[in-house]
């Protein structure tokens, strides 16, 4: 928890926390990293994309034995928490201390873990989950699991600089991305602890939970189309007002996404033009972020809200257009991992207890990325009043010991089943 603060005073913006990909920022913690990792054994690196690793091998192992990837992601959004993705990956470090207690150096230099295991560790600290400098979330984890489009490369920053120019800044040769990808073969799987960025945990007074699943998404950018006039000389019968038709679409949304089961639709920006005070908008922009358990509700949701937009600017006589920017399926956690996060969780509960809670992530991770080359499981950690992306975040130090001992307890759960 002291390390969640001293991560928390790395940041671009004084007074908050705000740490983007490729910035001075992302090097700094990526230095913190690399210096705890290799305080408990590990052998530290940066990969081409700018993701900080740690591995650390079994009794027995070498470089060429599949690992089990443990992490989270330490980007931020702006004026963030201090545990979104950073209690993730600190917890990881954590489980490794735990299983390395009393290691080994080997012949070659290589640090083995004290605990029988059948595969190498890996802690990961994904370096763009966020997305927040370039509008492009999970850039790390997609480059790690070897998805990476080159189109990303002209993608630009509120300065203008663009995304092949930052890789060089920093450091990084942007002909070398290729090499951060990974192969399933090396992969046993990836394992991330999360904070819940949602109350249920909260509302169901329990500290830890197993992730079935995370939410797929689809965001788009709408435009609205009507008549820019004169505010005080346009009667209302003769109006096609841009701004009220985007307001009543976005009523519209939340009706319908409030009838449908686990799906959310947010509306997270709205702008009218020409923008003075005395001309009726002859333009309106939002965006729509619609996310579901399942692909085909997510869908079907916007299949409703398109037919409805259709009656809305029809009945104003107004035109929409909309451009999808986003899509990303429903990824389902293995059923082995959801099996031994279970088993890790109980560990930490009275004999006898009830199984834990299963939740499914309305929000987007890195698991989504990595899902593409190994099988993925998740465990998430109460957070009070369900509040993330804000100061307010919250987890605690309780919660926080229940979860690393619960994810070391997965650890040694799946070692069993491949033994």
């Amino acid at each position: 928890m002291a390390r969640c603060d001293e991560l928390a005073r790395v940041s671009a913006t004084p007074g908050a926390i705000e740490r983007v990909y490729l910035s001075p920022e992302h090097a700094r913690v990526n230095r913190l990293a690399a210096e705890w990792m290799r305080g408990i054994g590990m052998s530290p690196r940066q990969d081409a994309a700018g993701n900080q690793l740690g591995r650390i091998e079994p009794l027995g192992g070498d470089r060429d034995t599949p690992a089990l990837m443990l992490g989270s992601h330490l980007d931020t959004v702006p004026d963030a928490g201090r545990f979104d993705g950073i209690v993730g990956v600190l917890m990881a470090l954590e489980v490794v201390r735990l299983l390395r207690v009393g290691g080994e150096q080997g012949a070659s230099g290589m640090q083995r873990a004290h605990v029988p295991l059948p595969f190498a560790l890996e802690v990961v600290a994904f370096s763009d989950e966020e997305g927040t400098r370039f509008g492009k979330a999970l850039l790390g984890s997609s480059a790690a699991a070897g998805q990476w489009n080159d189109a990303w490369w002209s993608l630009t920053d509120a300065d203008g600089t663009t995304l092949r120019e930052a890789f060089r800044e920093f450091g990084l040769d942007p002909g070398r991305i290729g090499e951060a990808a990974r192969r399933p073969e090396e992969l046993v799987g990836y394992l991330e602890a999360h904070i819940e960025q949602g109350p249920e945990l909260d509302e169901r007074g329990e500290s830890l939970a197993v992730v079935s699943s995370i939410a797929s998404a689809r965001r788009f950018q709408v435009v609205v189309e009507g008549e820019a006039r004169h505010a005080g000389g346009t009667p209302y019968e003769r109006r096609r007002d841009a701004l009220l038709g985007a307001s009543e679409a976005a009523l519209a949304i939340e009706r319908i996404c409030r009838g449908e089961h686990h799906v959310i639709g947010t509306v997270g920006q709205l702008e009218a033009f020409p923008g003075a005070v005395n001309i009726v908008p002859g333009e309106a922009r939002f965006s729509l972020d619609l996310r579901g358990e399942f692909d085909g509700t997510r869908d079907a949701v916007w299949s409703s809200i398109s037919r409805e937009l259709d009656e809305i600017m029809g009945g104003r006589r107004l035109r929409w257009r909309a451009r999808e920017v986003h899509s990303a399926p429903a990824v389902f956690c293995a059923p082995l991992l959801q099996d031994v996060v279970r088993e890790g969780i109980l560990s930490t509960l009275p004999p006898g207890a009830d199984d834990p809670a299963v939740i499914f992530s309305r929000a987007g991770h890195d698991g989504m990325a990595m899902s593409s080359v190994a099988e993925v499981g998740m465990l998430f950690l109460r957070n009070p009043d369900g509040i993330s992306h804000h100061p307010d975040e919250a987890v605690s130090l309780g919660d926080v010991a229940l979860g690393i001992r619960a994810l070391a307890e997965s650890v040694l759960q799946l070692a069993a089943d491949r033994a």
